[in-house]
């Protein structure tokens, strides 16, 4: 038998850290439809059920169009039995539903077990109230294939204030065949004890540059006659978000900057379709010439989204200023000379001087 688990697919993001306007709206529809396509794909290769270990949603109130989306993608499909456990981020999206579809399950902030053609689907929904002891108490059978969900940070121990703490510990040799997580927004998977694995899936699809890598889904295949439980993970975004860093060391125009750039990039497999970050990294001198929007500019015909970033060091050559008798020349020497600033705080001090001078020059 085949599962599949997924988690955090954050459907109505409002996208606004990476994407503004048309192209923010676009995207959130093309998230909701990626949604159907992994039901549609669970269609066609036989899979008995899809686990969502949380965060469906990004908020407690999403849109008409992509609850409907949703819902008909659980209706079109009822050989597909949907287990549904809520995240932090989601709400009672269909707790206010007059009746919900026949093949969709959902949890609790109590212990709730689904029997899946031999296969126990355990789960809860934790909050301050029942996080530890829920955990603590729980006592599946282990002769039984268990499978279970939940949504939460893996940790050590767990705090007070942070309900959706998850300790690993507490769920050590209690007959777990595999431990379905959701929280965590890229694939991570290991050891929960000798028998069984604990797993994050990760977003089905990146939606910023602090989500980049790959991203999909987890396939359980499932031996039910001897009780054996196989991961995989399947990559499925349809777009993937890279960072790139380019070491622009000792360069002093844009000009070489784009040269650096495009160089680096020549052999980078980000495409069209794909989000790419260039962070521009190294050392350069305090005059250094750079319009990071000019080079985002020229890049960004190439892909989806681009965004340059600057994160170089600036040095001063002090040499450089030594003989110089205006207030520009006493003003890097000030700077330079005091005992309170770290090198990093002195270069920036002096780049934005410098900046000043050169833009009160050409208005005077």
């Amino acid at each position: 038998m085949k599962m599949i688990h997924c988690a955090d697919l954050h459907l109505d993001s409002k996208l606004s850290a990476s994407l503004t306007g048309e192209k923010a709206s676009a995207r959130r529809r093309e998230l909701t439809g990626n949604f159907r396509d992994l039901v549609e794909l669970a269609a066609e290769n036989d899979v008995r059920a899809i686990l969502i270990c949380g965060d469906l949603f990004d908020t407690a109130h999403v849109s008409r169009f992509t609850e409907n989306m949703v819902l008909d993608a659980v209706r079109e499909h009822p050989g597909i039995l949907f287990y549904y456990l809520k995240g932090n981020h989601d709400g009672d999206i269909f707790a206010e539903l007059s009746s919900i579809p026949t093949n969709l399950f959902l949890f609790t902030d109590e212990w709730t077990v689904y029997d899946c053609d031999g296969v126990r689907i355990y789960g809860i929904e934790l909050d301050q109230l029942n996080n530890p002891s829920a955990l603590q108490n729980f006592a599946p059978d282990p002769r039984d294939i268990n499978i279970v969900m939940l949504h939460g940070q893996e940790a050590e121990s767990v705090s007070k204030d942070r309900a959706e703490v998850i300790n690993l510990r507490l769920l050590k040799n209690k007959g777990i065949d595999y431990l379905a997580l959701g929280h965590i927004h890229e694939y991570r998977a290991g050891q929960l004890d000798a028998m069984a694995r604990y797993c994050y899936p990760g977003c089905l699809e990146g939606r910023g540059f602090d989500e980049a890598g790959e991203h999909g889904f987890v396939l359980l295949d499932i031996d039910t006659e001897n009780g054996i439980v196989k991961d995989s993970f399947v990559p499925f975004a349809k777009r993937r978000i890279y960072v790139c860093p380019v070491d622009i060391t000792g360069l002093l125009t844009t000009s070489d900057i784009l040269g650096r750039v495009k160089e680096t990039l020549a052999d980078h497999p980000a495409g069209e379709r794909d989000y790419l970050k260039i962070v521009l990294t190294g050392t350069v001198d305090v005059e250094c010439e750079k319009n990071t929007e000019f080079i985002e500019q020229n890049i960004g015909r190439d892909h989806y989204v681009t965004r340059v970033s600057d994160e170089t060091a600036v040095t001063v050559d002090l040499g450089k200023f030594e003989g110089d008798e205006t207030l520009k020349g006493e003003f890097v020497r000030l700077v330079m000379a005091s005992g309170d600033l770290s090198p990093e705080r002195k270069g920036e001090i002096v780049r934005l001087g410098l900046s000043y001078f050169s833009e009160a020059v050409k208005l005077s």
